[in-house]
């Protein structure tokens, strides 16, 4: 069905002539570019340059020099407000009015975001006297088609988690002449924003500028995009030759699983590894893929990783890449080849690995002016100490080709209970494209860059976007987040270069920051990838043990093992992931159970009380009250799930602000229900006792 759906694009393409230098760019054919894969392995018809308009701090202003790494970028205290110019002073009550970034010539809105904002948004195509959009700016950056949708046949559920994922939005509108957005608010108050803009490089290219209509012309269109984004793993037709991957490697062996002469294209490659301890075996693993005998393989990577949710199997779905609850690992880029292909893995680890799947091939022509290798070399850079902080490259290239996606895989040290302790993110992405002196793109923290705000710590995943991986308590521990670029590519025709900081709240000691760069690149293209070595490939495993740290937002804090606090005698599991190197196991009786831990409190005042429990795929569901009552801890019904199939996490349950008298207190946990065929398990790792943090 992958190949099917590929067909079929190149075919309404085909004979529409929609992608086809001189035909007109309309809000429908680039809807249907958010999910044409075969348009990535090429140069476009239509050149253009994908600009990005952001709220980053303009201090900020000379590569590598003073504030390179500065923070000040939207929470409403910079100095220098960043924006184009300042079109009216504020006003007694502190609004004024600001451009945020006018375009001339024809190009298109692709992408939208913010993390928050004030104020209200102006957006002026072609010219005219009359804004396309006047509102909220928060709405506008958030869901632009919202304004749009009434009447037009597009349901709002549609568009959820599609046209918009997580805070982003991916609502093309195209412009023929022009494109401004005015911005009026209080720059004091919050004002984060992303407005990401194709500017095509012929000033004659044709384009149809969005209306309000649009939606309503191109209901079919985005109703079938839509789909086909939620459900990217489908079965391959017959047209698709399949060949079967199946070899076994001995610790240092290196071997070609397929082998293939021909032209063609992947248009799909299924992995499976196992060994007796999978975790290491996914990292120490190394794939290499190397299209028409080029000396060095275009893709380089350990097998976990290239799939951008590593360490270990961490179950996702996103559109070019799919990790199964059994292991199975799925990639839908294109990665065409005009004579040759080679497949081959390389154990750098100390145990036999078994690598099985699949890689299916389908006809493709190879236009010897325009064509792409697929490429994505892996990099890692161990034992980091910051301060200072820096720049880590994902990609730095000369030639052509097209930038398509990003991961970071990370493992964070911090020891910190609350994000603002372990937030690793506040760096930027910085992209230099062609002879670009400053970036092209110039982000406002690494989060935005991965469509998400505010240090969050939830596993999300949506077909651009996601963070598979993040273990915890809060930001702590291995991390993995993805983004991929379809209609926000950017093409490059002489270099690319792409950084991003490693900006943290907090010192880092021994932080581990691996990154996968996913692009394609013209024959002659060179990058700057350095050979994976054995050390490179250590296995995945946190320092330990590691003792929880009052800071930031747990300044104050107390933390208490939670064997001191209950009666008898209960087991424990060691693990760096836990406080103190060790997590205590309660085995409740049945559904009904408690248990109770009795903790002191020295100083009469006001607290929240958190309880640090472990999430994986023993644990069932607790309730919990404290002193007899209620006190906000779990979902609305005072209740947590502790499930997950796949991941092990600790995550430090939420809490109300609650008064407490000096002395002894009961916090009960009782067992609501067990995880679905196993014995009631609850894993237990610290009691918080949080005061205001002033």
């Amino acid at each position: 069905m992958v190949c099917r759906i590929l067909l079929l694009l190149y075919v309404v393409f085909a004979a529409t002539g929609a992608w086809a230098a001189g035909q007109a760019v309309t809000t429908g054919s680039i809807i249907a570019e958010m999910v044409d894969f075969d348009r990535l392995c090429e140069m476009p018809s239509q050149p253009y340059k994908t600009l990005q308009f952001t709220s980053y701090d303009r201090a900020s202003n000379l590569p590598g020099g003073p504030n390179w790494i500065s923070n000040r970028d939207g929470f409403g205290d910079s100095p220098i407000l960043p924006f184009e110019k300042m079109l009216r002073e504020p006003n007694d009550k502190g609004i004024g009015e600001y451009l945020l970034c006018e375009v001339n010539g024809p190009g298109a809105i692709v992408r939208t975001w913010t993390a928050d904002i004030n104020g209200t948004l102006r957006v002026f195509l072609d010219g005219a006297e009359k804004p396309i959009y006047d509102g909220p700016a928060d709405k506008f950056l958030h869901r632009p088609y919202d304004t749009f949708i009434a009447e037009s046949g597009v349901e709002a559920e549609t568009l959820a988690g599609t046209f918009y994922q997580r805070d982003a939005a991916y609502c093309p509108m195209p412009f023929a002449k022009s494109c401004r957005i005015e911005w009026i608010g209080n720059p004091r108050q919050v004002y984060f924003y992303y407005v990401q803009i194709r500017e095509y490089k012929d000033k004659s290219t044709k384009v149809t500028t969005f209306q309000s209509k649009d939606l309503k012309t191109h209901a079919t269109e985005i109703q079938r995009v839509a789909e086909v984004l939620r459900n990217p793993e489908q079965s391959v037709p017959t047209t698709a030759r399949s060949h079967a991957i199946d070899i076994e490697l001995k610790p240092g062996e290196r071997s070609a699983a397929v082998e293939l002469k021909d032209m063609a294209a992947v248009v799909r490659l299924a992995l499976k590894v196992k060994a007796e301890n999978e975790v290491p075996a996914l990292r120490q693993t190394v794939m290499h893929i190397t299209c028409d005998g080029w000396d060095s393989a275009q893709v380089q990577s350990p097998v976990g990783d290239f799939f951008a949710a590593a360490p270990g199997v961490n179950p996702y779905q996103s559109f070019p890449f799919t990790v199964h609850e059994d292991g199975r690992m799925v990639c839908r880029y294109p990665m065409p080849f005009e004579k040759s292909l080679k497949v081959e893995f390389h154990n750098m680890g100390e145990q036999t690995v078994a690598i099985t799947g699949d890689l299916e091939t389908a006809a493709r022509k190879w236009d010897k002016k325009r064509t792409m290798h697929f490429y994505a070399r892996w990099r890692v850079t161990h034992d980091i100490h910051t301060p200072p902080n820096l720049d880590i490259p994902f990609l730095l290239a000369h030639g052509e080709g097209r930038f398509v996606g990003a991961a970071s895989l990370m493992m964070n040290t911090a020891r910190g209970t609350h994000s603002s302790g372990t937030w690793w993110g506040e760096g930027d992405e910085k992209v230099f494209v062609d002879d670009d002196r400053m970036p092209s793109w110039f982000g406002t923290g690494s989060e935005d860059y991965y469509n998400y705000a505010w240090s969050a710590i939830d596993i999300f995943a949506y077909p651009y976007c996601g963070q598979p991986r993040n273990d915890g308590p809060a930001n702590r521990g291995f991390v993995a987040n993805y983004r991929f670029h379809f209609v926000d590519d950017q093409p490059f025709d002489e270099r690319i270069a792409f950084y991003m900081e490693l900006l943290s709240n907090h010192e880092n000691e021994d932080f581990s920051y691996a990154c996968q760069a996913y692009h394609y690149g013209r024959p002659g293209m060179m990058d700057d990838h350095r050979v994976i070595t054995v050390a490179d490939v250590r296995e995945p495993k946190l320092p330990g043990p590691w003792k929880p740290r009052a800071y930031r937002g747990s300044e104050g804090a107390i933390y208490l093992e939670p064997e001191n606090l209950a009666d008898g005698n209960f087991e424990s599991e060691a693990d760096t992931l836990w406080s103190e190197g060790e997590l205590m196991v309660w085995r409740p009786d049945g559904v009904g159970d408690t248990l109770k831990l009795s903790f002191p409190v020295d100083k009469s005042g006001k607290y929240e009380v958190r309880v640090g429990l472990a999430l994986d795929n023993r644990s069932g569901v607790v309730s919990a009250t404290l002193d007899g009552k209620p006190f906000g801890f779990g979902d609305a019904n005072g209740r947590m799930n502790l499930y997950d199939s796949r991941r092990t996490m600790l995550r430090a349950t939420n809490s109300q602000l609650v008064e407490l008298e000096a002395g002894e207190h009961v916090l009960e946990l009782k067992f609501e229900q067990p995880a679905e065929g196993k014995e009631p398990f609850v894993g237990i790792d610290f009691l918080w006792l949080q005061p205001p943090v002033r």
